[in-house]
């Protein structure tokens, strides 16, 4: 089930709209993180900088088997050999992966989604305690240049309350200018 309409520009125009590891280190990913999932892969914008920085493997899901191919195409331009670009619909089949599996689930322009709950939830299952979720969505701003519809673009408030209901804690979060916000939660109890 693919999400509802976001709005998303060519991969060109895209990619003018973030600095991905700016953002990705603002976000909390770093040297020490292990595993990551990546819930709507889209360009690999933010997949080919995760896998540089962190020193596990990323799982870049997305519903569209073009953009699965061209994840897979710059991982290899970029000899990143830490990259499983996967096919799927991990709204319906959620993602596959073991439970307490990942350090860190990325959450990136994804939760103007029908039930953004029950991908929260699903990243909540897979995460390790004490492991990260990050979001991003566009600013509940109709005057930026893409994004989904007003009617269905979440505001940060909403984005902190259904992760919230999915069980994580203490959100922070960050201006991510000039058209995005960041939050990052994580899931309760200590690393394992």
């Amino acid at each position: 089930m693919k999400a509802r309409d976001s709005g998303m520009p060519d991969r060109e125009m895209w990619e003018k709209f973030f600095q991905p590891e700016k953002i990705l280190k603002t976000l909390g990913l770093n040297d020490q993180t292990g595993d990551v999932a990546e819930f709507g892969c889209g360009y690999g914008t933010f997949t080919i900088p995760t896998a540089k920085i962190i020193k596990g493997k990323i799982f870049a899901f997305d519903i569209e088997s073009v953009m699965i191919s061209l994840t897979k195409n710059e991982a290899a331009k970029h000899g990143l050999e830490n990259i499983e670009a996967i096919l799927r619909d991990f709204i319906v089949e959620k993602s596959g992966l073991k439970d307490e599996s990942m350090d860190y689930a990325m959450l990136f322009n994804i939760l103007h989604l029908e039930n953004p709950v029950s991908l929260l939830l699903e990243a909540y299952r897979i995460l390790k305690k004490g492991g990260k979720v990050g979001i991003i969505h566009w600013n509940y701003d109709p005057a930026t240049p893409r994004g989904p519809s007003m009617k269905i673009r979440p505001k940060p408030e909403d984005c902190i309350e259904w992760a919230e209901e999915a069980g994580f804690v203490q959100p922070i979060r960050f201006d991510l200018k000039p058209y995005h916000y960041g939050i990052i939660l994580s899931k309760k109890g200590e690393i394992k």
